[in-house]
């Protein structure tokens, strides 16, 4: 199966605000961020009738935005979520389910934390007494996403000797692309030894190593070829998708060192008839560094256990000879609990040149992978601009 320039991203946008949102409500970003994705697509609501979300249930969010689609997805896998709806929508447009396609999210992860959970509630207390984490992890100290990304963390070090610094890179390296944006939340200088110095959150990761806790939304829409070109925006065009899932809980998965990636980017690149060189930018999830690092291994764009020595000296920092997560990342932009939705509204906007002081030269082509679970699912995306 080949989408091959049958399928377009004509409009990606932000909510109004992104950061700390107060007084707004989760379903309000999700509106904000469609109505500004659809002005920049130049596409009226009214045509609307494919709707795709994670998080809030799909008919309260179809009610809420007053559509009414004849396509609808609320697959849910983390914050892979939204990589992989990409391709849903665009296999349900080719056939012929839904014309225009609208993915929105919308997470208010820093205001919600302000209730029992950031006054240092127990998490067992909200765990389902059923699941498996209830019984087999959260007794013995595995809980939130910090704990189990340490665990495959520090197993990376021990096998393959991957260091601190090394993770720190990919932290200062963000942090950069984050100085060129309007719109990062942290836009400090950060350096190798400020990442090293902080606060430990869970061993081996220090808090710059983690992603922030925000409010934000954003949205995407897509449509077949025909309608893109009847559009006044440059069409970014779906060259390659694959997804992938291979375990819920970090214990049961197949390697503590891999992920579903080299599954889903290994059809994502057969999909496209690309290579790993023919890729001008990357745009990956990076809920802590060490997702970014393993995430680069398992795509294939280094061999295993070298991923350290492939992101250091700077390589990903703007003006580096692989740019990365070009927007700051989760890291340092924004990302408020599911963040790949803010991978595809970047990668569209450098594809179009849209980036201003980060926009990276002659970029026709980005890789797009999101990250869900623990470690547990990724879809991964391949665009393309004419």
């Amino acid at each position: 199966m080949s989408f091959s320039k049958n399928i377009a991203i004509v409009g990606v946008d932000e909510s109004d605000e992104i950061g700390i949102c107060e007084g707004k409500s989760a379903l309000i970003l999700h509106a904000e961020a469609a109505r500004n994705a659809l002005r920049d697509a130049g596409i009226d609501k009214s045509e609307v009738d494919g709707l795709l979300t994670a998080g809030p249930p799909i008919m309260q969010l179809a009610e809420y935005l007053g559509i009414q689609p004849s396509y609808m997805d609320g697959t849910t896998v983390g914050g892979s979520s939204f990589v992989i709806q990409v391709e849903h929508a665009a296999a349900a447009i080719e056939a012929g389910l839904c014309n225009v396609a609208v993915i929105t999210h919308g997470e208010m992860g820093y205001s919600a934390r302000k209730g029992t959970a950031s006054r240092g509630a127990d998490p067992r207390r909200f765990a389902d007494p059923e699941a498996p984490a209830a019984q087999f992890e959260l007794p013995y100290g595995v809980g939130g996403p910090p704990s189990t990304y340490a665990l495959a963390a520090t197993r990376h070090m021990h096998q393959y000797g991957t260091t601190h610094e090394q993770l720190a890179e990919i932290a200062v390296a963000t942090r950069k692309w984050a100085q060129l944006n309007p719109k990062a939340f942290m836009r400090d200088p950060l350096t190798i030894d400020d990442v090293l110095s902080s606060r430990w959150i869970a061993y081996p990761l220090h808090i710059y190593d983690c992603c922030l806790v925000t409010d934000a939304g954003g949205a995407c829409v897509i449509v077949s070829a025909d309608r893109a070109r009847s559009l006044s925006k440059k069409p970014v065009w779906l060259l390659g998708s694959g997804e992938a899932l291979t375990h819920q809980s970090l214990i049961n998965s197949p390697d503590l060192t891999q992920t579903p990636a080299r599954y889903s980017g290994e059809r994502a690149f057969k999909m496209a008839g690309l290579t790993h060189k023919d890729i001008d930018v990357v745009e990956v999830y990076d809920s802590f560094t060490y997702t970014v690092l393993v995430t680069i291994e398992e795509l294939g764009f280094c061999a295993k256990g070298e991923g350290g020595p492939f992101l250091s000296n700077q390589r990903t920092a703007p003006g580096g000879d692989f740019p990365m997560n070009t927007n700051g990342g989760g890291l340092s932009y924004t990302h408020p609990g599911m963040y790949g939705m803010f991978l595809i509204i970047e990668a569209v906007r450098q594809l179009r040149g849209e980036c201003g002081e980060r926009q990276v030269a002659n970029a026709h082509t980005a890789l797009v992978n999101g990250t869900g679970g623990s470690l547990s699912s990724t879809g991964t995306l391949i665009l393309g601009s004419d």
